[in-house]
Parts: C-alpha cells; structure tokens; sequence
C-alpha cells in the first residue's frame, strides 16, 4: 500500500491552497483520512483531486457540475454537452474579440478612435 500523502504535501504538488482541499472536503468531493495531525490522502484520493483541479481548468466546470460527475449522477452526457456549447460560444466571442483587436492594431488613426473611417463604417447607430 501506498504512504498516505499530507496535505501540504498534496496542495504544493498540485499547485492548489490548502484551504482548496479543506473547501472540496466540505462540498464533498474529496474525503482525506484525518488523523491527529492533519489530513491526509490516499491514492484514490490523489486521482480525484488531479481530476477535479483538471475539470476545474480545462472544462471550466462548477462545483456543482463536478459533485454531478463524481457521483454518476443521470444527465452526465446532457452536462457535458452543455459545457462544450457555453466553451465554444465563449471561444467565438474571443475570436471576434480577437480579429476586433488585430483591426484595431493596424489602424492609422492615432487618437479618437470613434472617429476612424473603418470602425465608423463597420459600426451601425441610430438614425
């Protein structure tokens, strides 16, 4: 069996505050063994934080979104699907923000941008 990893330990390898830990522990996500002198996690464990710290990043998912995943609650696929449509929205809005800013970059104008000709003319006001 593996040693069991402190939670200093565990919070400095994967780059999270403690107080992290102790708030997944609370919303249970995670369940350290305690022991008089701390918490302490198992490998079961320590592939679960891995886990949720990468949904957390990469899938942009909630608390709540994970407790969903973790427990196998019905509608994973339903959950999944509507993350990936708020991220591909999300990445159309900086693609637009993007090319806005590539625009803006190759503009001649120095000053009062709200007067350069190419954004008045891609830019519609009220009559």
């Amino acid at each position: 069996m593996r040693e069991l990893a402190g939670i200093r330990r565990v919070a400095e390898h994967f780059g999270l505050p403690a107080s992290t830990l102790h708030y997944w522990e609370r919303r249970g996500l995670i369940t350290p063994h305690r022991r008089v002198a701390g918490r302490y996690y198992d490998t079961e464990q320590l592939y679960r934080i891995a886990l949720i710290k990468k949904w957390r990043e990469t899938g942009l998912l909630g608390i709540e979104e994970i407790a969903t995943l973790l427990t196998g609650a019905p509608g994973r696929s339903a959950l999944i699907g509507e993350r990936m449509r708020v991220i591909e929205q999300r990445i159309a809005e900086l693609e637009r923000a993007r090319g806005y800013l590539a625009e803006l970059r190759g503009c001649p104008c120095e000053s009062g941008l709200e007067r350069c000709p190419a954004f008045r003319e891609s830019t519609e006001i009220p009559a």
